[in-house]
């Protein structure tokens, strides 16, 4: 599992846990492991013709990454909030695992 994948995980547990009076601040912990892995997250393509899917890729997290920010900044987390942008990077983290799969595809010569 990667980094992203860990704390994607964690937010999930978090949210499906029932909620204390410290349940707000374990979502925040948990959203900010995402946001850093997020953040760190970097493209592993280098070849030429997947640039454009790869530049969509790197203007989609730069908008997670902000809606995270704009997330966290608020007064009060709401869950539905939070699942719905877990949502869109489990999204965002397949289309990069597409992207990959089709590099390494055409590497070793595959069926497309």
């Amino acid at each position: 599992m990667s980094g992203l994948d860990n704390a994607i995980h964690g937010l999930e547990q978090a949210l499906a846990s029932s909620p204390q009076q410290t349940w707000r601040g374990l979502i925040r912990q948990r959203m900010a492991s995402v946001h850093e892995a997020l953040a760190n997250d970097r493209s592993r393509v280098g070849d030429a013709w997947q640039a454009a899917r790869d530049a969509h890729l790197k203007r989609e997290r730069k908008t997670l990454v902000e809606r995270m920010r704009r997330l966290d900044a608020t007064e009060d987390i709401n869950p539905v909030e939070v699942r719905r942008l877990l949502l869109d990077i489990e999204h965002h983290r397949q289309r990069v695992n597409d992207l990959v799969y089709d590099s390494v595809s055409m590497d070793l010569g595959g069926s497309e």
